[in-house]
């Protein structure tokens, strides 16, 4: 349901650009309560979203085998919702510029029910793709939105505290999924994770229904505003940082198995633990990187860049250590918890009057650094050994680290609503 009385007047009008005057929409973007129920449907959209695309890592050779295919082939369920989510990232935004932001709210969790339920249903392979394709969709989308829809829910000096509990979401389901997932799928079959999958978005359809106001569009993004975008350099700059340190957290991190078994020589009991271990620390993470972010977006990403390039040196200096490896990959899942929130603060920053469209960007920044990352990666580790994964890692974040702390945003956080200073 509609709920004028939250936000909507005053957000009606749309940000004056950055060169003009833009007291009265900042003081609106200021003075409007906080929705934290709003923030929390957001939150448990995140969740579900994340439950879904990282359930067949769990399922994999459970979905392979009903199917009747390899696990190369249903690896791909994976592999389709990736490259999906990073077309419409930028897409979405702009196919729905002139629908109201709830309503796409709405339309996106939607989408992951129907995902779900296809994957509930899939009696083969394509059908399966077919679902993952939808759930991509979905992803991009409403993670190209999220930072924009916060923006308008909260004050401005709030922002960075709702971003942090909206990731929160991504915390959870990278705690819970694959366990619960792979838990569930050899209690009842694999096709009861995506069953509880969807119960899941059913829920957070129905919350957001009551618990998102109205939202006429604002932003109207279109293909110019990306282009002039991009020709923002604190835009590019901001996209450029996301794909050294992205890239090199998913270098690292996508081979983290295979150095804990030939490194380490771990069992696979303790490697479940260390990886149980990994997500409870980007659970914490997520929150500290937020407590950083309210005062200063630049901060919260080097400091977790600093973290983790220690860390991945540490692991190249002493991975064999079982207690050296469990410590830093429990620190690095806490690290990362800065990036997320840090660079959808930094983004929205840099261009609060087309919050959408640069958080599409974002977006497609990020999928892309996972590929490319898993790919850098992967030839260092087929050439270098296990070790190659912390060694990529340490370049790469190390750069955007470097470039982050030269370029990022100064001073303790401009305004959402004004102008960012760089």
């Amino acid at each position: 349901m509609s709920n004028p009385g939250i936000i909507e007047a005053p957000l009606t009008e749309t940000a004056a650009p950055a060169s003009g005057p833009a007291a009265p929409a900042h003081k609106a973007a200021q003075d409007i309560p906080a929705n934290w129920s709003g923030i929390a449907s957001l939150a448990l959209g995140v969740f579900s979203l994340v439950t879904a695309e990282f359930l067949p890592a769990s399922l994999l050779t459970a979905i392979a085998t009903d199917l009747h295919v390899s696990d190369g082939a249903a690896g791909q369920a994976v592999t389709a919702t990736a490259i999906v989510g990073a077309v419409a990232a930028p897409s979405i935004p702009l196919l729905t510029r002139n629908i109201d932001r709830k309503r796409v709210v709405l339309m996106l969790t939607l989408l992951l029910l129907v995902s779900n339920v296809l994957a509930v249903t899939a009696p083969s392979l394509p059908v399966l793709l077919v679902a993952r394709v939808l759930l991509g969709v979905a992803l991009g989308g409403f993670w190209s939105m999220a930072a924009a829809l916060a923006m308008r829910l909260v004050p401005d000096h709030l922002f960075a505290r709702a971003m942090s509990l909206i990731l929160t979401g991504v915390s959870v389901a990278t705690v819970c999924a694959a366990p619960i997932g792979a838990y569930m799928g050899n209690l009842w079959g694999w096709r009861s994770a995506f069953v509880a999958a969807g119960v899941v978005s059913l829920v957070a359809f129905a919350i957001q229904w009551i618990a998102i106001p109205r939202l006429p569009p604002k932003d109207h993004p279109s293909l110019k505003v990306l282009a002039e975008l991009l020709g923002r350099k604190d835009v590019r700059v901001a996209l450029l940082a996301v794909l050294l340190v992205v890239s090199g957290h998913f270098a690292g991190f996508t081979y983290i198995r295979p150095l804990m078994e030939q490194i380490t020589h771990m069992s696979v009991a303790t490697i479940s633990a260390v990886l149980l271990g990994y997500g409870v620390g980007g659970f914490f993470g997520n929150f500290a990187g937020g407590f950083i972010a309210e005062r200063s977006e630049r901060y919260a990403i080097v400091s977790g860049g600093t973290l983790i390039a220690l860390l991945a040196a540490s692991l190249w200096v002493a991975g064999s250590s079982p207690l050296v490896a469990a410590i830093a990959i429990t620190l690095w899942g806490f690290a990362f918890g800065a990036f997320p929130v840090g660079f959808q603060t930094w983004i929205v920053r840099a261009a609060p009057d087309h919050a959408e469209g640069a958080g599409g960007l974002l977006v497609a920044a990020f999928q892309v650094a996972i590929a490319s990352g898993a790919i850098g990666g992967g030839v260092l580790v087929d050439h270098v050994g296990a070790l190659g994964g912390p060694i990529f890692a340490l370049i790469a974040i190390t750069l955007g680290t470097l470039l982050t702390l030269r370029y990022g945003p100064r001073g303790g956080g401009a305004p959402v609503g004004g102008n960012a200073h760089f």
